[in-house]
């Protein structure tokens, strides 16, 4: 038996868009069940981001500090970001997230997973890439606001991330997975056994 996500479409009956807002918005869908009732479901609806889990010779993950006020905290996180315009490569994505927030730049680039971060409640699809060979990016920095002007930036071994993760003192998703994610490929198959940064994405379709 292979264990693989199946996409499938259960009838929706109506829909509408009760809020929307600057990126994202919510939709609620009356969708036919199995039985033949109709259940009602909202949920968030995303452009799709990408993250980079940004590895440097030493073995370190490029990490970040930032305000997230829904969950009343400051997470550490991975480099990340939306896909702003609809069919966007997410690998160019992933590239200006990572010039944008930590000024630096990869010469290695692979897909190291991906994810939906709440498939109950939200229909975001996250890219993680694997960026390796790292170095400082040209030009100035990128001027940031808001939540960002506040980041803090910092590189964190691998495995203390690891143990961080597994004692729950890091939440953050992008972060969770793809720590956990590189320590598997690591400890198996290898890196190079990775999908390449331009892999298909039928969560979101790009040309390339």
């Amino acid at each position: 038996m292979t264990i693989k996500d199946t996409p499938q479409q259960w009838q929706v009956v109506a829909t509408a868009t009760p809020f929307r807002g600057n990126k994202t918005s919510v939709r609620t869908d009356d969708v036919v069940m199995p039985d033949g009732t109709v259940a009602r479901r909202d949920y968030q609806v995303h452009p799709g981001s990408v993250a980079v889990l940004a590895l440097d010779e030493a073995g370190r993950v490029l990490v970040l500090r930032q305000y997230r006020h829904p969950v009343r905290h400051k997470l550490w996180e991975i480099p990340a970001g939306l896909l702003d315009v609809p069919g966007e490569n997410p690998l160019h994505a992933a590239q200006r997230e990572l010039y944008e927030e930590a000024h630096v730049k990869a010469e290695d680039w692979r897909v190291l997973t991906d994810v939906y971060t709440t498939p109950g409640g939200c229909d975001e699809a996250v890219r993680i890439f694997l960026a390796r060979d790292l170095s400082e990016a040209e030009g100035e920095r990128f001027e940031v606001s808001e939540e960002e002007a506040d980041m803090e930036l910092a590189r964190v071994p691998l495995q203390e991330l690891v143990r961080g993760v597994l004692a729950g003192e890091l939440h953050n998703n992008c972060l969770v997975v793809g720590v956990l994610a590189l320590t598997a490929v690591l400890g198996g198959e290898g890196v190079s056994a990775l999908r390449p940064a331009e892999a298909p994405w039928p969560a979101r379709p790009f040309e390339a």
